[in-house]
């Protein structure tokens, strides 16, 4: 039935991104456009007489822009918004903002060849948008608040360097989170709460290339903890969180008595690159016991049975309850495996993580 569908609100100055995004959309059908309009003042305009269930949204437009735009759906009617962003440093800066304002998942767009582009990655479109739909924008909201409070931790004046010698000690101990849909918001929350003193910990979070340079420098810049975006060789150590490069998968593996990781390409593993059942399946491998699995918030089950092969291999395994996620998929896929042995509010991984390295 009609009703039943997803109604989406393109919003793009481009005619060509417009059409091409409609036609993509409208491929699925469980999706229908109800408009594609060209800035935020004819958008509202739309929303005001019909009200959508998601907005894709351009970032740089004339008249106003999508940061405004999107903080003003926020507090009148808060709404998943997928941001449709350029594959630019530039781009990768205000999308960044964008999910902190609030908005749910990504959409890439290049420069030149948009058209055979985005019918190229037309998958990654309707999922993005599917996600969306299925976002609790009262927890979103929630813990956009959350973290636009100040924090209680800042950064030293002296950050953690990859030559500092006060961190070079091994450690038997690592954390390994996966994570997608609200799981920018939800590793800033968790990320900012932990101390120096924390173990080595490994992400992965579902996020275009390009991308996820930009977020790591972010988290770094909030949290106490040292966060870098992963490269091959880099060391797993106390107080440091390294991030999967967006396009690129990532693995552990023991270097002596140490931790690496090695970042690099490979086919697409659960509709992921990089996807956390690869990095979760090395760390069985590799770590087994001396590790802690966390599967947090999003669509889909990449990392579920990775998760699995952790609980197998000893690790102790964590799931991010149903209450506190901003899509209740892959850890409600982890625990239907029987990979969980505790399910945790977001609150409350932080004092997990910290635990656990005692």
């Amino acid at each position: 039935m009609q009703s039943n569908k997803i109604r989406a609100l393109i919003v793009d100055d481009s005619a060509v991104v417009r059409q091409v995004l409609t036609q993509m959309l409208e491929k699925c059908d469980s999706i229908e456009v109800i408009g594609a309009v060209s800035d935020p003042i004819f958008a509202m305009a739309k929303m005001n007489q019909d009200w959508p269930d998601v907005v894709v949204l351009d970032v740089e437009m004339p008249r106003m822009d999508g940061i405004t735009f999107l903080k003003k759906i926020m507090s009148v009617r808060p709404t998943p918004v997928v941001i449709c962003s350029t594959l630019t440093e530039k781009g990768a800066e205000t999308t960044l903002q964008a999910l902190s304002a609030g908005a749910v998942g990504i959409v890439t767009k290049p420069k030149a060849g948009l058209r055979s582009f985005l019918e190229d990655d037309s998958g990654d479109i309707i999922h993005a948008v599917k996600a969306a739909a299925m976002t609790d924008m009262r927890r979103m909201k929630a813990m956009t608040m959350a973290n636009s409070r100040p924090s209680a931790i800042s950064k030293p004046q002296a950050d953690i360097s990859s030559g500092s010698l006060a961190m070079a000690s091994t450690t038997d101990r690592l954390v390994a989170i996966g994570t997608s849909t609200g799981g920018t918001q939800a590793l800033e929350m968790v990320l900012t709460r932990l101390s120096r003193v924390c173990p080595g910990i490994v992400i992965v979070q579902h996020m275009p290339e390009k991308f996820t340079a930009a977020f790591s420098a972010r988290l770094n810049s909030l949290s106490e903890i040292e966060v870098k975006e992963a490269a091959s060789g880099d060391r797993v150590i106390p107080g440091r969180a390294l991030i999967a490069p967006g396009g690129k998968h990532m693995s552990i593996r023991r270097s002596g008595a140490q931790y690496v990781v090695d970042v690099q390409d490979g086919p697409l593993v659960n509709r992921h690159r990089p996807s956390v059942d690869v990095l979760f399946r090395s760390v069985a491998k590799w770590a087994g016991k001396n590790a802690l699995g966390i599967i947090m918030t999003g669509m889909g089950d990449d990392g579920a049975r990775g998760l699995r092969e952790l609980f197998n291999a000893g690790a102790q395994t964590v799931a991010q309850d149903e209450q506190s996620c901003v899509v209740y998929g892959m850890p409600k896929e982890a625990v239907k495996l029987g990979a969980v042995q505790q399910e945790l509010p977001l609150q409350a991984i932080a004092g997990c993580i910290e635990r656990y390295g005692k």
